[in-house]
């Protein structure tokens, strides 16, 4: 199952600087022109990535009415990644047979120009250190240093994984694998994470695993968080759900694939009230779905970020 979508205020944006994807400051935005960003993937009818489309075959309306597409890119962006991953008891038995391969797959997929942390939560919520491009140190950490516990301390991992990113330039992903629901969550809820998420505009993706476990003699089956698919709806990511370990090394490639073959798409507001307005993005040629934000917050002038 895969949503795509994403809630953010409009940012400042001016010109569109272009280099190669090494580039960690490829296509920043300058300010200058209020412009609503949308990140969209498109699929064909075999559910199979296209990553090459122009501007033209892509509309766009804001609350109904046809908006002018004033940015369109589509060469590789960067990105600034948390991958927050459940190590609660229920997870113990495909975390070293599956979820550590699985990530550290992800991880040599990322290019030069990004950065990612490693991150794991159980009854704590831990972090690899700063943001970085070293794929030895994070997957050094991902092999040796998680550590696991019981409890699920989910919106609290989540939460603390958006907050990570608030200081980072590029595109901001969290990618988080759990089977279960919340449990033990001191701080956040999960509303609270969907809030900070779309203020800080942060895309979370989720891998969802759905576990058959059998605990003195009883069989438990555990599934991911409901809110989980609300959560990656209105932030713009993808929500998977599986329910094999074997289905992990090619569900993180296909997160990975994702995030690098995005088209980023540029409207300017015709009206800056404050309110939250609808998008709905299209791809015209036949067949083809484009995934993308639902929606944006006109944020009016004086609430801009500088």
């Amino acid at each position: 199952m895969r949503r795509l979508t994403f809630v953010a205020s409009v940012i400042l944006v001016g010109t569109v600087i272009a280099t190669s994807a090494q580039d960690p400051q490829q296509h920043v935005f300058r300010a200058g022109v209020q412009t609503v960003p949308i990140y969209a993937t498109v699929l064909d009818a075999n559910n199979r990535l296209v990553p090459d489309l122009k501007q033209d075959d892509f509309s766009v309306f804001d609350n109904g009415k046809p908006a002018p597409i004033t940015q369109f890119i589509t060469e590789i962006q960067p990105i600034s990644v948390v991958v927050a991953i459940d190590t609660s008891g229920s997870m113990t038995l495909v975390i070293d047979d599956f979820v550590k391969d699985a990530a550290e797959t992800f991880i040599l997929r990322l290019l030069p120009a990004d950065r990612a942390m490693i991150g794991n939560f159980d009854d704590r919520v831990t972090f690899s250190g700063n943001f970085t491009n070293n794929k030895d140190q994070l997957i050094g950490y991902l092999r040796t240093k998680m550590q696991y516990g019981n409890g699920t301390r989910l919106w609290d991992a989540l939460d603390q994984s958006v907050a990570q990113l608030k200081n980072e330039t590029s595109r901001k992903v969290v990618l988080a694998l759990s089977d279960g629901e919340d449990a033990g969550s001191r701080v956040a809820s999960g509303n609270d994470v969907l809030a900070r998420a779309q203020d800080d505009h942060v895309m979370v993706y989720v891998i969802g695993m759905h576990n058959r476990l059998i605990i003195g003699g009883q069989v438990m089956n555990t599934r991911p968080d409901g809110f989980l698919r609300k959560l990656t709806a209105q932030t713009g990511g993808g929500n998977f759900e599986i329910s094999k370990g074997t289905e992990l090394n090619s569900t993180f490639t296909r997160v990975a694939e994702e995030l690098h073959r995005q088209y980023l798409i540029g409207i300017a507001p015709a009206v800056l009230d404050g309110k939250l307005h609808k998008l709905d993005v299209k791809a015209k040629p036949p067949g083809m779905t484009a995934r993308a934000r639902q929606s944006y917050v006109a944020t009016k002038p004086n609430s801009l970020p500088h």
